[in-house]
Order: structure tokens, then sequence, then C-alpha cells
């Protein structure tokens, strides 16, 4: 895509016509126009006799306060009615940008959940006006966490003139949108101050990278020099393909060079001599749902891959589905349990990589393209991607729309945008060498666990995990509430085998202690409560959030009435209850044992005289009359390299990623005095290691 205008008025004679323009635009590769307003039906029909699909803009105030002079945005919705209405169902029209980047000063001014709301309030009308378009709000870095949840894909506009820059900056974005294509609507660079030769240079590497990095698209700003802003000619920027004189730069030859190379993200990828991977499904009567998975396994393109199906001990008819893809290596199990099947499918495996994935999913064509490309460029042991359902195939199952949506999906965990905690087992690969070496999955682990287990353990080897965002399946999740719960129950049980081997990963209330993001699905928006580091008086590129879970999914368009919005609401009240209980019950035999020492050891406190351990956050001890105050243990932590915070409204003191809080309460007209320290590491929410309190008599001798 190339943005085209807005162009001042009159057209000067020497610029070739509208449909000139738009005839070169289609023949140097391009397949749309980004326009920024909102265009007139004969500008649509020349598009579409071109052969080009057109995004368009809505164009309003908002550089202004919006929130508080709500007029403006009524001009808006009002703008956006008339001017879908006066083009109907246009075939040309794609989509609709309902504001560019707005500017991060004034969202910090109006208030960011307010500034959300409005572009949600936009896209929700103009969904309602053409369900048939796609709708989205055009970001930027510098307001990263301003993507509104009901937008169909997440729009970024980059400006990275350094090539590593802007390659380890796309991974991250893959993680920004959720479950969400991704596309760049604006990359340019201004061959005014660069030049020529250095304008073609970036474009075209900007234009590879992209579709290198699973990019659902790249926009080009600008199809041409000749264009107002603000209402202004530009003439000291000179970011177009062409210039003022309508001649091709230098850009345009290389970018057209580019796309006529590559017609698909994966034909991109074309500079390795592929390794074979082994694609092993495991599935237990799972007939009904294998057809679908097969099916999706042999329109993959990739050239050296085999497929191998494990039956653990089904009864109905999986093994005639199976017979109807001669291809398949097919391995008949007693039932033992899913990581008994995942082990005997790595047996019968000749690939170099194992690719695991379930039979209720249907990986995408080019699954194993980017998978091979992740290992071959990183190095990594073991790969994953994300797992996306797809929307429930009859139009009237709410209960599947509401699955999808709901608390416990299976769910990747990252560290950073490419290295992975946790990786499902529905969509993860690893090198067959290193899954001998940590000896496969546990038996015990039947149903589920079985992919934490096997992660934790593959870490604890000195091994990594690397995330690719664009190596996605389609996983069909559960299609009614009670296979849902049921589902819960047994990620309840595997939670409470998994406290027993891993018990150091658990708090004491049973959660999973997850070090990195848990990806849930939605955006990376901002939420209640969620810290957004602006910088130093707002002024950072890229302001980013600090969260430790993503939004959850929102409902799908079409299955989000209220019945689908109540069993939702049904859905996370329950969740929690159904796999704390089953962690408990199934975990009775051995958890009154475990100690959850959460990054510290019991061991680690000294618990002399009154000194009592609440929890895994907490210590509190009394003292009478002058006994130990909140003034000693500051005294005495500083002393110990901790670092006094004077501008932090959470936190007293500091070391590391290491936080501290002290409180004294004041009891009996002072003559007792009850001392509290909460302990967290800021990253991790639990004790930070080391951390020692010695009591001796009524006084702190010292921390360590």
């Amino acid at each position: 895509m190339v943005t085209y205008g807005p162009f001042p008025k009159p057209r000067p004679e020497q610029l070739a016509s509208e449909r000139e323009e738009m005839e070169r635009v289609a023949a140097a590769g391009f397949n749309a126009l980004r326009v920024y307003e909102m265009p007139s039906v004969e500008f649509l029909d020349t598009a579409a006799e071109c052969g080009l699909w057109v995004f368009a803009g809505l164009c309003w105030e908002y550089g202004f306060d919006f929130v508080t002079q709500r007029g403006r945005v009524s001009a808006a919705k009002l703008q956006l009615d008339t001017a879908l209405s006066a083009v109907g169902g246009h075939r040309a029209l794609a989509g609709v940008f309902v504001a560019n980047e707005i500017p991060g000063d004034m969202v910090r001014w109006m208030g960011v959940m307010k500034v959300r709301a409005v572009l949600e309030d936009l896209i929700s009308l103009g969904r309602m006006l053409r369900p048939e378009l796609l709708f989205a709000y055009s970001n930027f870095p510098t307001t990263e966490y301003l993507e509104p949840n009901n937008a169909d894909f997440t729009a970024m506009n980059v400006y990275l003139e350094q090539r590593e820059e802007f390659i380890a900056y796309l991974p991250r974005l893959h993680n920004v949108a959720g479950d969400r294509p991704v596309l760049l609507s604006e990359v340019g660079y201004d061959s005014e101050r660069n030049g020529v030769e250095a304008q073609a240079e970036v474009l075209g590497w900007s234009v590879r990278e992209s579709l290198l990095q699973g990019m659902a698209g790249v926009t080009l700003y600008a199809w041409s020099d000749w264009w107002l802003s603000g209402g202004k000619v530009v003439t000291d920027w000179s970011f177009g393909l062409n210039d003022r004189s309508g001649v091709g730069k230098m850009a345009l030859n290389v970018v057209t060079d580019e796309l006529r190379a590559v017609s698909s993200p994966e034909a991109a990828l074309t500079e390795h001599e592929w390794p074979m991977f082994s694609v092993i499904v495991c599935t237990y009567n799972g007939a009904n749902r294998m057809d679908a998975c097969l099916s999706a396994l042999f329109k993959m393109g990739y050239p050296n891959y085999e497929v191998i199906v494990v039956d653990d001990g089904s009864t109905d008819h999986l093994v005639d589905v199976v017979r109807g893809y001669p291809e398949v290596k097919l391995v008949s199990l007693n039932h033992g349990g899913l990581s008994v099947a995942r082990n005997r499918g790595a047996v019968a495996a000749e690939g170099e990589f194992l690719a695991y994935t379930d039979d209720d999913c249907q990986p995408d064509a080019a699954w194993l393209f980017w998978l091979a490309d992740a290992f071959i460029k990183n190095g990594w042991h073991v790969c994953g991607g994300p797992n996306l359902p797809p929307l429930p195939e009859d139009a009237n199952d709410v209960d599947e729309a509401v699955v999808a949506s709901a608390p416990g999906a299976p769910s990747h965990v990252l560290l950073t945008d490419q290295n992975a905690e946790h990786l499902p087992g529905c969509n993860i690969a690893v090198r067959k060498v290193v899954f001998d070496q940590v000896g496969g999955f546990r038996s015990d682990y039947r149903v589920a666990g079985d992919d934490v287990d096997f992660c934790w353990r593959i870490q604890d080897a000195g091994y990594q995990l690397g995330f690719c965002g664009a190596a996605f399946v389609w996983h069909r999740r559960r299609t009614s509430l009670w296979r849902y719960f049921k589902q819960q129950l047994g990620y309840g049980k595997a939670e409470a085998l998994l406290m027993r081997d891993h018990p150091e990963k658990f708090s004491r209330g049973g959660g999973a202690r997850w070090s990195g993001i848990v990806y849930t699905g939605g955006a990376l928006s901002v939420g209640r409560g969620d810290v957004i580091y602006h910088g130093a008086m707002g002024t950072a590129g890229y302001q980013q959030i600090s969260t430790v879970m993503q939004p959850q999914r929102p409902l799908p368009v079409g299955f989000d009435g209220a019945v689908a919005k109540g069993k939702l609401a049904l859905t996370q009240v329950l969740q929690p209850l159904v796999r704390r209980w089953a962690r408990k019950w199934y975990g009775r035999k051995w958890q009154a044992n475990l100690t959850y020492t959460n990054g510290m050891g019991e061991e680690d406190f000294l618990l002399i005289d009154h000194l009592v351990r609440v929890n895994e956050y907490e210590a509190r001890w009394w003292s009478e009359g002058e006994g130990v105050s909140r003034f000693d243990v500051l005294e005495l932590f500083s002393q110990d390299d901790w670092e006094i915070l004077s501008d932090d409204s959470n936190w007293d003191l500091a070391r590391g990623e290491s936080r501290l809080l002290i409180a004294s309460e004041q009891h009996a007209k002072g003559i007792m005095i009850l001392t509290r320290i909460e302990m967290r590491e800021s990253s991790k929410g639990c004790l930070p290691r080391g951390v020692v309190v010695l009591l001796e008599g009524a006084g702190l001798q010292r921390s360590l």
C-alpha cells in the first residue's frame, strides 16, 4: 500500500491525470491506496478500475481536546455517517482509519482511557454502518498503549532509519496486537535531507524486512512529493516515490522490484535450505476434528516435512479418517495419556525438528516456514507462536465464541518480545536432540500441564525458548460451556502436579508465578491501574505499558450480544474457582508437605523474638515502648546498599528490582508498636531473594 495525497488544488497541468497516476501505482506493484480523508464515489470508481483497494481516513479535530468539547466527537460521527452513506457499499473501499497519530501530550491531557473510549465509539459506529469494512486507529509508538480493543487490526506508523532498530521493533508489534494482524500504516524516508540513494535503500529494506517479520502489510509514505499538510503546500520535505514534477525517483524502481519479487510474506523466506520437520498430532477420540487438522497440514507449502498422527487408544472412527490421508504415518497405542503419546511420536519422527500441534488446530499455510526461519536466524532450541481462535462455524453458536474469549485458554508467556517462558503444546517445536536430552514429556501429565513442565525443564537445562508471532495456528476451542469447565478442571488437576514438581514456581495461594507477561489475546491497550512510561515530561519516543498480563480477547463481532456478555462474565467468576478447587483436591496428598519459597526459602528468615512472616510478601513484629520503629528499619536497610526512593509513591527502598515498603502502627496509645515490612520483586510479585531480618531482643540488628 502507498499513501496518496492529500494533494494541492488545482492539479498542475504537467502532472498526469488521476487515472493515469493510479495506473502507475498499480503498475509499481501496489494493491491499495491510503488516503487521509473520506473519498468520493468518483475516486473509488477510478481506484476500482485500476485494481486498487482504498483505505480511507476520517479527518476530524482529533488534535484538540475532544473529551471536554464533545461537539468535536459528534461532528466526527456525523462526518463518518455521511461519508459512508454517500459511497454506499462501494467495492473499492476496504477500510477506514478513524484517526491518525493523536499527539501524546494531548492524550495525557485528556486521559488515556477517555481517548481510547472515543476511538472505540467511532469504530463501533463505523462497523454498525458498514460491517463489511475494516476499522482501525493509525497509531504510532509514542502512544503504543492507545490500541482500541475493538479494532480489526493494529496499524502502526513506524519511522526508524536504522535497519537493526527497525528489525528489533517489529516483533513487538505482534505482541502489541494480540490476536490481530499488524499493518505498518506508514513507513517513509525523506530524500530532501538524506538523498535519493539513501531513500531508495531504506525503503527497499523496509518493504523486505516488514514481510520477513510477518507483518500483514506495509504502507509507504508517500506516492508523491507534491502534497498538502495542515492545509499548506509542503516544500521542505520530500518523502515521495515521485518528485514534484511527477518523475519517479530511484526509490520507486527499488520498491517496485521488491514488490514484484515477493507475492506473499513467506515467499520472502527463500535464502535457507529448509530442515526437515516432523509434525506430530496426538489425539484421543478426535475423529470429528482430525480431518480439518490434516487438511490444513497438507496445504502447507513447506518443502520438507512429514506428518505423524499418534492414536492414543481412540474408540471412535479416527483410523478411518486418517486412512484418507495416505501420506500420514499412523502410530497406534493403548490409552496412556497425552505425554506418552507425544513421546511415542518423537520416537517415530525422522525430522531434525519436532513440531507439535493438536487435533483441534489448523496450522497456517506458512507455519513451518516461519518456525524454520526463526530457528535458523536465532539459534533457538525451542520455538512456537500464537494459537488463535477462529470464528464459530455456526453463526448461532454463542458458547464457542464465549469460550474463545474466556480466561484460562492455552497461552504463551513471554520474557521479551522474542524470548518465551512458556509455549503451549498446540504450537511448539523443538530440536529433536534437545528433546532427547531433557527426556521429553513426563508421563504423569496425561491430559494437560505437560507443556508447562517441559518448558520449565528446558529452561532449567540452560536452553532457550523463542517466540515467532507469524508462526500461528488456528485453535478451535471448546464448543460448550460444560466442556470448557471440564477442561478447566483438568487444567487445575495438572497444576496440582506442577505444584508437586515445581513448588518454587507457585505462590502460597496456588497461582503460577510467571516471570514474563501472559498473553491472552487482547491488544496491549491501557487499562485501569496500568503504568505507562511516558519519559521525562512525557517526551519518550516509545512509551510503553508495564503489565503482567494482556487484556482478555474481546468477544468477536456478531457474537457480542447481551447473552454472550452474561455468559462471559460467568466464566470470569467461576473459572478461577474451578481451577483452585481442582488444584487443592488433586494435590491434597502432597501439598501439606510443600514449602512455597517463591524465590526465597523459609530458611532465609530468622524468626527471632516477635517477628512473624505473615505471607510471602510481608513480615511484621511487635515491640514495646522505644522498640523498633520505621526509622530504625529505614536506616539499617539504607546502610546495606538499599537506595532511598525520594519520589516513589508506592515504595520506600529499592535494590535492583526489589522493593520495600515499611510502616509502623501505633497501638495502645503508643505503648506497643507494630512494624510492617512489605517486600516484593517488582517484575515477579514475590519476595526478593536474600533479604534477612534479624531481631535480637527488642532491637533490629542488621539486614543482609
